[in-house]
Protein backbone atom coordinates (compact mmCIF):
# COMPACT_ATOMS: atom_id res chain seq x y z
CA UNK A 1 0.00 0.00 0.00
CA UNK A 2 1.33 3.68 -0.88
CA UNK A 3 0.41 6.68 1.11
CA UNK A 4 -1.87 8.99 -1.12
CA UNK A 5 -0.16 11.08 -3.54
CA UNK A 6 0.32 14.70 -3.70
CA UNK A 7 -1.60 16.40 -6.56
CA UNK A 8 0.28 19.75 -6.24
CA UNK A 9 3.51 17.74 -6.40
CA UNK A 10 2.28 16.14 -9.48
CA UNK A 11 1.77 19.11 -11.22
CA UNK A 12 4.22 21.10 -10.25
CA UNK A 13 6.79 18.47 -11.18
CA UNK A 14 5.41 18.28 -14.76
CA UNK A 15 5.90 22.33 -15.26
CA UNK A 16 2.10 22.51 -14.55
CA UNK A 17 1.15 25.97 -12.47
CA UNK A 18 -1.03 25.50 -9.47
CA UNK A 19 -4.38 27.10 -8.27
CA UNK A 20 -5.19 27.44 -4.27
CA UNK A 21 -7.75 29.07 -2.36
CA UNK A 22 -7.44 30.12 1.95
CA UNK A 23 -10.20 29.00 3.54
CA UNK A 24 -11.47 30.95 7.03
CA UNK A 25 -14.25 29.64 7.46
CA UNK A 26 -13.96 25.96 9.65
CA UNK A 27 -16.48 24.29 8.14
CA UNK A 28 -15.94 20.44 6.21
CA UNK A 29 -18.73 21.53 3.83
CA UNK A 30 -16.79 24.47 2.18
CA UNK A 31 -13.77 22.75 2.31
CA UNK A 32 -15.67 20.05 -0.18
CA UNK A 33 -17.38 22.81 -1.81
CA UNK A 34 -13.88 24.26 -2.51
CA UNK A 35 -12.56 20.57 -3.83
CA UNK A 36 -15.65 19.79 -6.09
CA UNK A 37 -15.19 23.27 -7.53
CA UNK A 38 -12.14 22.04 -8.75
CA UNK A 39 -9.01 23.79 -6.97
CA UNK A 40 -5.79 21.81 -6.75
CA UNK A 41 -5.09 23.09 -3.07
CA UNK A 42 -7.03 24.47 -0.64
CA UNK A 43 -5.09 26.32 2.21
CA UNK A 44 -5.93 25.62 5.65
CA UNK A 45 -4.58 28.18 8.75
CA UNK A 46 -3.68 27.61 12.27
CA UNK A 47 -1.61 30.91 12.57
CA UNK A 48 -4.82 33.28 12.39
CA UNK A 49 -8.00 31.25 12.57
CA UNK A 50 -9.35 30.05 15.54
CA UNK A 51 -9.64 26.22 14.75
CA UNK A 52 -9.39 23.40 16.33
CA UNK A 53 -7.90 20.24 14.91
CA UNK A 54 -11.08 18.30 14.65
CA UNK A 55 -12.41 21.14 11.98
CA UNK A 56 -8.97 20.47 10.37
CA UNK A 57 -9.67 16.67 10.17
CA UNK A 58 -12.91 17.24 8.73
CA UNK A 59 -11.16 19.59 5.92
CA UNK A 60 -8.93 17.33 5.03
CA UNK A 61 -10.91 14.05 4.53
CA UNK A 62 -13.81 16.68 2.59
CA UNK A 63 -10.92 17.52 0.18
CA UNK A 64 -9.29 14.27 0.09
CA UNK A 65 -13.16 12.48 -1.06
CA UNK A 66 -12.51 14.97 -4.73
CA UNK A 67 -8.37 14.07 -4.66
CA UNK A 68 -7.81 17.83 -3.63
CA UNK A 69 -4.47 18.43 -1.94
CA UNK A 70 -4.69 20.60 1.83
CA UNK A 71 -1.62 22.74 2.36
CA UNK A 72 -1.68 23.86 6.27
CA UNK A 73 -0.05 26.97 7.42
CA UNK A 74 0.82 26.16 11.15
CA UNK A 75 1.49 28.20 14.23
CA UNK A 76 4.37 28.23 15.31
CA UNK A 77 5.75 26.27 18.22
CA UNK A 78 6.90 22.77 19.32
CA UNK A 79 7.23 20.42 16.52
CA UNK A 80 3.84 19.18 17.44
CA UNK A 81 2.29 21.47 15.85
CA UNK A 82 4.30 21.38 12.41
CA UNK A 83 3.96 18.10 12.22
CA UNK A 84 0.31 16.53 13.19
CA UNK A 85 -0.85 17.96 9.54
CA UNK A 86 0.81 15.67 7.75
CA UNK A 87 -0.20 12.95 10.58
CA UNK A 88 -4.02 14.30 9.45
CA UNK A 89 -3.07 13.30 5.66
CA UNK A 90 -2.44 16.75 4.92
CA UNK A 91 -0.14 17.03 1.57
CA UNK A 92 1.57 20.10 2.87
CA UNK A 93 2.46 22.67 5.57
CA UNK A 94 3.52 26.21 5.14
CA UNK A 95 5.69 27.31 7.90
CA UNK A 96 5.18 30.98 8.47
CA UNK A 97 7.89 34.14 9.64
CA UNK A 98 11.27 31.97 8.23
CA UNK A 99 13.68 34.71 9.80
CA UNK A 100 17.06 32.92 9.06
CA UNK A 101 19.08 30.62 7.70
CA UNK A 102 19.13 28.46 10.95
CA UNK A 103 15.46 28.72 11.14
CA UNK A 104 14.97 27.16 8.36
CA UNK A 105 17.36 24.35 9.11
CA UNK A 106 15.45 23.49 12.28
CA UNK A 107 12.18 23.14 10.02
CA UNK A 108 13.40 21.16 7.76
CA UNK A 109 15.20 18.90 10.90
CA UNK A 110 11.88 18.52 12.72
CA UNK A 111 9.64 17.75 9.72
CA UNK A 112 11.36 15.56 7.17
CA UNK A 113 12.37 11.21 8.12
CA UNK A 114 15.67 10.13 7.55
CA UNK A 115 18.02 10.78 6.43
CA UNK A 116 17.14 14.38 5.73
CA UNK A 117 15.31 15.13 9.18
CA UNK A 118 14.64 13.84 12.53
CA UNK A 119 10.55 14.12 11.80
CA UNK A 120 8.94 11.71 15.05
CA UNK A 121 8.10 8.12 13.49
CA UNK A 122 4.46 7.11 14.14
CA UNK A 123 2.76 5.69 10.91
CA UNK A 124 -0.33 5.13 12.80
CA UNK A 125 -2.09 8.45 11.54
CA UNK A 126 -4.46 8.41 8.21
CA UNK A 127 -1.36 9.61 6.52
CA UNK A 128 0.64 6.06 6.96
CA UNK A 129 -2.92 3.84 6.63
CA UNK A 130 -3.29 3.84 10.05
CA UNK A 131 -0.25 1.38 10.44
CA UNK A 132 -1.07 -0.35 7.15
CA UNK A 133 1.86 1.16 5.09
CA UNK A 134 5.81 -0.18 5.91
CA UNK A 135 7.02 1.38 8.10
CA UNK A 136 10.52 2.17 5.71
CA UNK A 137 7.87 2.61 2.42
CA UNK A 138 6.11 5.27 4.71
CA UNK A 139 9.15 7.10 5.47
CA UNK A 140 10.65 7.70 1.62
CA UNK A 141 7.01 7.97 0.32
CA UNK A 142 6.45 10.69 3.03
CA UNK A 143 9.71 12.53 2.05
CA UNK A 144 8.49 12.33 -1.67
CA UNK A 145 5.04 12.86 -1.65
CA UNK A 146 4.38 15.55 1.41
CA UNK A 147 5.68 19.03 0.36
CA UNK A 148 6.98 22.04 2.41
CA UNK A 149 6.41 25.66 2.36
CA UNK A 150 8.92 28.16 3.86
CA UNK A 151 7.21 31.58 3.99
CA UNK A 152 9.61 34.50 3.41
CA UNK A 153 7.29 37.37 4.73
CA UNK A 154 9.51 39.85 6.66
CA UNK A 155 12.70 41.44 5.62
CA UNK A 156 15.17 40.10 8.24
CA UNK A 157 15.41 36.58 6.28
CA UNK A 158 16.41 38.07 2.73
CA UNK A 159 20.30 38.30 3.68
CA UNK A 160 20.11 34.61 3.89
CA UNK A 161 18.18 33.74 1.34
CA UNK A 162 20.11 32.29 -1.57
CA UNK A 163 21.25 30.12 1.56
CA UNK A 164 17.66 29.44 2.67
CA UNK A 165 17.09 28.73 -1.23
CA UNK A 166 19.93 26.09 -1.52
CA UNK A 167 18.80 23.89 1.70
CA UNK A 168 17.81 20.57 0.55
CA UNK A 169 14.47 18.95 2.32
CA UNK A 170 11.69 21.43 1.46
CA UNK A 171 10.14 22.27 -1.83
CA UNK A 172 8.62 26.11 -2.18
CA UNK A 173 9.42 29.36 -0.86
CA UNK A 174 6.58 31.48 -0.42
CA UNK A 175 6.04 35.10 -0.75
CA UNK A 176 3.84 36.83 1.83
CA UNK A 177 3.37 40.54 1.10
CA UNK A 178 0.88 41.83 3.75
CA UNK A 179 3.05 40.94 6.35
CA UNK A 180 6.41 42.17 4.14
CA UNK A 181 4.51 45.01 3.31
CA UNK A 182 4.13 45.46 6.78
CA UNK A 183 7.59 44.43 7.82
CA UNK A 184 9.25 47.27 5.66
CA UNK A 185 7.34 50.05 7.15
CA UNK A 186 4.89 50.19 4.68
CA UNK A 187 1.58 48.39 5.38
CA UNK A 188 -0.84 47.69 2.73
CA UNK A 189 1.64 49.30 0.17
CA UNK A 190 1.39 46.75 -3.00
CA UNK A 191 3.22 48.79 -5.39
CA UNK A 192 5.86 49.54 -2.96
CA UNK A 193 9.26 49.15 -4.59
CA UNK A 194 10.87 46.80 -1.95
CA UNK A 195 8.36 44.63 -1.72
CA UNK A 196 8.02 44.19 -5.74
CA UNK A 197 11.42 43.82 -5.95
CA UNK A 198 11.74 41.23 -3.49
CA UNK A 199 9.06 39.40 -5.27
CA UNK A 200 10.98 38.75 -8.19
CA UNK A 201 13.73 38.07 -6.22
CA UNK A 202 12.26 35.78 -4.15
CA UNK A 203 10.92 33.63 -7.74
CA UNK A 204 14.23 34.12 -9.31
CA UNK A 205 16.14 32.53 -6.31
CA UNK A 206 13.64 29.49 -6.02
CA UNK A 207 14.06 28.97 -9.35
CA UNK A 208 18.16 29.24 -9.42
CA UNK A 209 18.03 26.45 -6.55
CA UNK A 210 15.55 24.08 -7.79
CA UNK A 211 12.88 25.35 -5.46
CA UNK A 212 9.17 25.94 -6.43
CA UNK A 213 7.88 29.75 -5.97
CA UNK A 214 4.36 30.43 -4.65
CA UNK A 215 2.91 33.93 -3.48
CA UNK A 216 -0.74 35.21 -3.42
CA UNK A 217 -2.11 36.49 -6.26
CA UNK A 218 -5.45 37.16 -8.14
CA UNK A 219 -6.81 36.82 -11.61
CA UNK A 220 -6.20 40.12 -12.08
CA UNK A 221 -2.33 39.76 -11.89
CA UNK A 222 -2.44 36.01 -12.30
CA UNK A 223 -0.38 36.27 -15.68
CA UNK A 224 2.24 38.45 -14.32
CA UNK A 225 3.19 36.24 -11.16
CA UNK A 226 3.36 33.50 -13.38
CA UNK A 227 5.63 35.07 -15.81
CA UNK A 228 7.90 36.18 -13.30
CA UNK A 229 7.90 32.57 -12.04
CA UNK A 230 5.27 32.05 -9.80
CA UNK A 231 3.49 28.86 -10.41
CA UNK A 232 1.64 28.31 -7.12
CA UNK A 233 -0.74 30.97 -6.54
CA UNK A 234 -3.29 30.96 -3.43
CA UNK A 235 -6.38 33.02 -6.21
CA UNK A 236 -8.49 34.14 -3.14
CA UNK A 237 -10.33 33.15 0.21
CA UNK A 238 -13.74 32.08 1.09
CA UNK A 239 -14.41 34.89 2.96
CA UNK A 240 -13.78 37.36 0.42
CA UNK A 241 -16.16 35.64 -1.98
CA UNK A 242 -18.97 35.16 0.98
CA UNK A 243 -18.65 38.83 1.08
CA UNK A 244 -18.72 39.96 -2.18
CA UNK A 245 -22.11 37.97 -2.43
CA UNK A 246 -23.92 39.08 0.58
CA UNK A 247 -23.18 42.50 -0.47
CA UNK A 248 -23.99 41.88 -4.20
CA UNK A 249 -27.78 40.75 -3.00
CA UNK A 250 -27.91 43.54 -0.57
CA UNK A 251 -26.98 46.14 -3.02
CA UNK A 252 -29.17 44.68 -5.27
CA UNK A 253 -32.99 44.58 -2.75
CA UNK A 254 -31.98 47.88 -2.36
CA UNK A 255 -31.99 49.19 -5.91
CA UNK A 256 -35.08 47.69 -6.08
Amino acid sequence: MKIRESQVLKKLRAGENVNCIKLNVCDGQVAEIAAMSGFDCIWLDREHVVQDWSDIKTQIWAAKAHDTDVMVRVSRGSYSELIKPFEMDAAGIMVPHIMSLEDAKNVIHMTRFHPIGRRPVDGGGSDGGYGIVDLNDYLTQSNDQRFIVLQIEDPEPLDDLEAIADLQGYDMLFFGPGDFSHGIGAPGQWDHPKLLETRELIAKVARKYGKYAGTVGSLANLKDLINTGYHFVNLGADVVGINNYFRDLVEGFRKI
